[in-house]
C-alpha cells in the first residue's frame, strides 16, 4: 500500500499481519521502515532471535514479524506452541507440558546446561575470536568498493551483496541477543529478590563494564585528540570557523601523527549508521557532528565522570544476606563480563552494515535524479532492490511522486500514530512459578530484562513537570534540544539535554556534547539507560511523552534522582 502526503493513518487498513495478537515495535523502530532490505531484516532478526532462545532452552522461540503500513509489527511466539496463539496454555496444562512433553523436556535441558557451563563465555569467546572479526573483514571488503566508479548493472550487483550483508549482520546481532542479556538479568533478578532494591540501583553496578557505551570509538578519538594538542597548526584547523566538511578533510590530508589519527578515526566511524534503519543518515553525513566531537575531546569535554563501581558495588553487597554474599560475587563478575557485548553487537555488525548499504543506496538515488525516475537521491532508500533494478531499466513505476509520498509518510509518522495493538493485546508470558526450577531462572531473567526494555512510566506529567524514570543521579540545568531522528544531530550543542523518543547504540555518537539525556520510550535497561550510566549524565527515560511536552530550546532542569525534568522556561 502506498500513502499519499494526504492520507492519514486513520485513513488506511490497519489489518493484523497474521493469526493472534500483534504489537507496535516502538522502542527499535518508532517510524516506518524504509523499504531497502527490509523483508530481509525482519527474517534476519526473526531467524537471529531463534537460534538464541534455542541455545539457551528458553520456552520463548522468537517473534514473528509482520509490516504493515511500514510500522513493524511483532508477536512473541513460545517454543511448541500453534502460530498464532493468543496465549499460554492453561495453568495445568502448561505444568504437564513442560514436564512431560519430551521436545520441552528437551529444551529445558539445553537451559541447564547454559547455566552450567556459563554458556555465555564460550559465546563471547566466539564473538571475539571468529564472528567480530569475520563481520570486520566483510564490511572493510564492502567498503573497498567505490560505488561510484561501478557500472549499473556492477552498483546492481553491489547493492545485492550489500542486502545480503545486512540481513547477515542483523540474523548476527540478534544470534548474541539472549547471550548478552542472559547474566544480566539473572544477577537482576537475584539481587532484586535478596534486597528488595529497585533495579536502577541493582544495575548501576554494571557502569564501567560496557567502554562501547562510553562515547564513539573512544580509543581513537581519544589519539586523535592527543595528537591534536601536540599540533598547533591542526589544532587551529579544528577551532576556526572552516565548515566541518573543510575541517575534516584537511585533517585527513595532515601530515605526521594528527594525519594518521585522524584517518583512522574518521575510516572507523564515517560509514556506520546512527539508527537501526537504512533511511537515517550515517556519521559521515553528518560532519559538523564528528567536529563538535573532536573539539570536546580536545578540550577535555565530555568524558565520562570517574567510575563508582567499586563504591556501588560494597555498598550492594553488604544488603545482601550474607550466606547469598558468594553467590552474589560469581553472578555479578558474569554480568560485568558480558555486558560490554550488549552494544557491542550492534556496533561491529548492523551499525556498519546499515551505513554500507546507505552509501551503495544514496549511489544508485544519484543516477535515477539525472534519469528523472526519483527527486532527490535519498529517496532510493524507499524503494527495495527489484524496483531499483527495475528503474534501472524501462520500468516507469513507482514513479517519483510515489516514492516521495513513501518518504514523505516515513519521516512524517511515528508509533504514535498507529494502532498500538493488531488482532488484540498479547496476554502476557506465562506465570514463571509453574515452569520447573531452572526454566523458572530462565525465565525470569529474560522477563526481568525484557520488562526493563520496555517498562515505561506510570507517573503523570503536568505542562511544568515530566516525569519519567530515574536511571542516573544528578541534576543538571541546561537547552532541551529535541531530536526526532539522526538527520537532527547537527542541531546539538555542547552540553544540550538530548530530548528524543528512543536512543540506540549508534547514538553514541553524541554522547560527549550531551549534559543530560531524555527519552519517551525505554526502561532500567534500554540503550539510553546505559549510556547514561556509563557516561555519568543525568538520564530520565520512559517518560512517554517528553517530545511532545518540552518544547525545542526551552531551558530545563533534569533530576536523575528523582527522575523529573523540569521546564523552566520555553526559550
Amino acid at each position: 500500500m502506498v500513502a499519499s502526503t494526504t492520507t492519514s493513518a486513520a485513513e488506511l487498513r490497519w489489518d493484523a499481519p497474521g493469526p493472534g495478537p500483534w504489537e507496535a515495535e516502538g522502542a527499535h523502530y518508532p517510524r516506518p521502515l524504509a523499504r531497502f532490505g527490509r523483508a530481509n531484516v525482519t527474517k534476519s532478526f526473526a531467524a537471529g532471535f531463534a537460534e538464541s532462545t534455542a541455545r539457551y532452552g528458553l520456552l520463548l522461540s522468537h517473534f514473528e514479524i509482520g509490516i504493515v503500513n511500514g510500522f513493524w509489527y511483532q508477536q512473541p511466539a513460545a517454543f511448541g506452541a500453534p502460530k498464532g496463539a493468543k496465549g499460554p496454555p492453561p495453568p495445568p496444562v502448561l505444568w504437564l507440558l513442560t514436564r512431560l512433553h519430551p521436545k520441552i523436556r528437551a529444551r529445558i535441558r539445553e537451559t541447564e546446561l547454559a547455566f552450567a557451563e556459563r554458556r555465555w563465555r564460550e559465546d563471547l569467546a566466539r564473538w571475539d575470536e571468529k564472528d567480530k572479526p569475520h563481520a570486520l573483514t566483510e564490511h572493510r571488503r564492502l567498503l573497498a568498493v567505490a560505488p561510484a566508479e561501478l557500472d549499473d548493472g556492477a552498483l546492481l550487483d553491489h547493492l545485492a551483496d550489500c542486502e545480503r550483508h545486512l540481513g547477515a549482520m542483523v540474523h548476527l546481532h540478534h544470534r548474541y541477543t539472549i547471550t548478552a542479556c542472559f547474566p544480566t538479568g539473572d544477577f537482576l533478578v537475584h539481587v532484586s529478590d535478596w534486597t528488595g532494591k529497585p533495579a536502577g540501583e541493582v544495575l548501576a553496578v554494571l557502569r564501567g563494564s560496557t567502554p562501547m557505551s562510553n562515547g564513539f570509538s573512544t580509543t581513537e578519538l581519544e589519539a586523535l585528540a592527543s595528537a591534536l594538542k601536540s599540533d598547533d597548526e591542526a589544532r587551529a584547523v579544528v577551532e576556526s570557523a572552516a565548515s566541518p566538511t573543510e575541517v575534516v578533510e584537511r585533517l585527513r590530508a595532515a601530515p605526521g601523527a594528527t594525519g594518521e589519527a585522524a584517518r583512522a578515526f574518521f575510516d572507523l566511524v564515517w560509514h556506520r549508521a546512527v539508527n537501526y534503519d537504512i533511511g537515517d543518515k550515517s556519521t559521515g553525513e553528518m560532519p559538523e557532528v564528528i567536529v563538535s566531537a573532536i573539539r570536546a575531546a580536545v578540550k577535555g569535554l565530555g568524558k565520562a565522570t570517574t567510575d563508582d563501581s567499586k563504591a556501588r558495588i560494597v555498598a550492594l553487597r553488604e544488603q545482601v544476606p550474607s550466606e547469598h554474599r558468594a553467590q552474589f560475587d560469581t553472578l555479578l563478575e558474569e554480568a560485568r563480563t558480558i555486558n560490554r557485548l550488549r552494544d557491542e553487537r550492534g556496533l561491529f555488525a548492523d551499525c556498519w552494515a546499515v551505513g554500507i548499504a546507505r552509501r551503495g543506496v544514496l549511489e544508485a538515488g544519484r543516477r535515477l535524479v539525472t534519469r528523472s525516475k526519483i527527486l532527490q537521491a535519498d529517496h532510493a532508500v524507499d524503494l527495495e532492490l527489484d524496483e531499483l533494478r527495475a528503474l534501472f531499466g524501462d520500468a516507469t513505476t513507482p514513479t517519483a511522486d510515489e516514492v516521495r509520498d513513501r518518504v514523505e509518510w516515513r519521516r512524517t509518522k511515528t508509533v504514535a500514530d498507529v494502532p498500538a495493538h493488531l488482532g488484540g493485546a498479547p496476554a502476557g508470558p506465562p506465570d514463571p512459578g509453574l515452569l520447573p526450577a531452572i526454566a523458572r531462572r530462565a525465565a525470569r531473567a529474560v522477563d526481568a530484562v525484557l520488562s526493563n526494555l520496555f517498562n515505561d512510566t506510570t507517573r503523570t506529567s503536568t505542562d511544568e513537570v515530566v516525569r519519567g524514570i530515574s536511571v542516573n543521579e544528578g541534576v543538571y540545568e541546561g537547552t532541551a534540544r529535541l531530536v526526532h531522528d539522526a538527520s537532527e544531530f547537527g542541531r546539538l550543542q555542547q552540553g544540550d539535554v538530548l530530548v528524543t523518543r528512543s536512543t540506540a547504540p549508534y547514538f553514541n555518537v553524541v554522547l560527549p556534547m550531551l549534559g543530560a539525556l531524555v527519552t519517551d520510550r525505554g526502561g532500567q535497561l534500554c540503550h539510553a539507560a546505559i549510556v547514561a550510566r556509563e557516561y555519568g549524565i543525568p538520564g530520565v527515560v520512559g517518560t512517554k511523552e517528553a517530545t511532545t511536552r518540552i518544547p525545542d530550546g526551552a531551558r530545563v532542569r533534569v533530576d536523575g534522582a528523582t527522575g523529573e525534568v523540569t521546564i523552566l522556561s520555553r526559550g
